[in-house]
């Protein structure tokens, strides 16, 4: 039995979308059997292919689990392999624009400062019981925050913004509790919450980001947490205007407990200002990442927040890690002082990357989505059927499922490696893959 709860919907979307809901507010309960499919099918009036449709998209997210003749249920734990495993091989030949990485040519080379960085710590070993933080590292991170307008507190260092978000999570939730997240959003995101035990709660995104309303209607309803991008937001490429952060910092002050986490991942390698939302609310962290532009494999963010909230998440990381390597932390130090990476140059050649493409898929009737950042976000109404013709066509694209809790249906494409020559037979096969029309959504909800 379902209780009180009905499945809704006429198409599979809709009907995946009515269980994920439950789901997340706690209507379905983890092990809880969902009904036959034939069943349900004509309690809905529909097809019961459409009715499969809709099981499968919730066993590919992880949502079910089906058994055999046990039927399908509701899962008791998160999905082991998570959002990120849901992607398409990419054959022999094929252009791979799905991946989410920066261009390698605009990371900077990373051997002469690590290189430095050793030398120093042959000279200046960290042992035991020394402090955690690189100070050169602290100083130049806490002034570029206050350059930014983040408020002041402590600062951590993190084995990137997911190591930081996870013991941020930890330090102020309980199993049970609920995160408001982006949707579409961060896919890693999407399998930490539920892996921590926490319930997702979904909350719409446009070009300027979260959506007041839904934040205050989630907040309302007793969400305990929300994570924001600031910008470059993944998938969309959203961006908190000013204009926004003025309406969410009005929802959080009628809602001061919120933990309020911010993930500013697209530091130096985006060109709008950024709006924090930092200090709004009575604990609150903030997340910068060097991966995206210094490189992914440095494992390093840099992390700030209000005095309880930093307390606890270093007091946690002493029982674990300890620290992040301090030869680590003087090379990013090294690469911040001495200017490596060119932040104008970076975001203009990724900007630059992005407008074209928009511009040709708008010039085809593909109204797409990427205000910053590396990515370009195309809404879709069919997304199976349009990653697999992409493919066909010699495009590896990210299907949205990675992304999306409720949203519809939609592809992500990373424009890193893209050239002028390439821009025109992608937008081409795109407009054949989806049909003109497609994307033309405002928000992505």
């Amino acid at each position: 039995m379902l209780g009180e709860y009905r499945i809704t919907g006429r198409g599979a979307a809709e009907i995946s979308a009515s269980v994920e809901r439950a789901v997340a507010s706690g209507e379905l309960e983890p092990g809880q059997a969902l009904p036959p499919m034939r069943e349900l099918a004509q309690r809905l009036g529909v097809n019961p292919n459409t009715v499969a449709a809709a099981y499968r998209t919730l066993r590919e997210r992880g949502v079910i689990e089906t058994a055999g003749r046990r039927g399908s249920r509701v899962r008791s734990k998160p999905a082991t392999t998570g959002r990120e495993f849901i992607r398409v091989e990419v054959p022999q030949g094929v252009r791979d624009v799905s991946a989410g990485n920066p261009d390698p040519a605009l990371l900077p080379v990373l051997g002469p400062v690590f290189a430095a960085a050793a030398a120093q710590g042959d000279r200046e070993p960290v042992l035991y019981g020394h402090a955690p933080v690189e100070p050169e590292l602290a100083r130049l991170a806490r002034a570029e925050l206050d350059a930014d307008g983040v408020p002041d507190g402590p600062v951590a260092v993190t084995s990137g913004s997911l190591d930081a978000m996870e013991r941020v999570l930890a330090t102020h939730l309980r199993p049970g509790d609920a995160v408001a997240v982006e949707d579409p959003g961060w896919g890693s995101l999407l399998d930490l919450v539920p892996a921590l035990g926490l319930r997702t709660v979904a909350v719409g995104v446009d070009d300027e980001g979260p959506l007041p309303d839904d934040v205050r209607r989630v907040l309302a309803a007793g969400a305990r947490a929300l994570v924001v991008t600031d910008r470059a937001q993944n998938p969309t490429g959203a961006a908190v205007s000013a204009t926004r952060a003025r309406a969410l910092r009005s929802v959080l002050r009628a809602h001061p407990e919120t933990l309020l986490i911010e993930d500013d991942h697209g530091h130096r390698i985006v060109d709008l200002p950024l709006h924090p939302l930092a200090g709004t609310t009575h604990h609150w962290a903030f997340v910068r990442s060097a991966a995206k532009a210094y490189g992914p494999d440095l494992r390093l963010a840099v992390l700030t927040g209000d005095v309880l909230t930093l307390d606890r998440v270093r007091g946690r990381q002493r029982l674990g890690p300890g620290w992040v390597s301090r030869v680590t932390q003087r090379a990013v130090a090294r690469l911040w002082a001495d200017g490596s990476v060119d932040a104008h140059a970076v975001a203009a050649a990724y900007g630059r990357r992005r407008d074209v493409l928009l511009g040709a898929l708008a010039e085809r009737g593909i109204a797409a989505h990427g205000r910053s950042g590396m990515n370009v976000w195309i809404p879709v109404p069919d997304e199976t059927g349009a990653v697999a013709r992409l493919l066909h066509a010699g495009w590896a694209v990210a299907p949205g499922a990675r992304f999306r809790v409720s949203a519809p249906p939609g592809i992500r494409i990373t424009v890193s490696a893209l050239t002028d020559q390439d821009t025109g037979p992608l937008a081409d096969a795109v407009a054949a893959a989806v049909g003109t029309g497609a994307g033309s959504h405002r928000n992505y909800v």
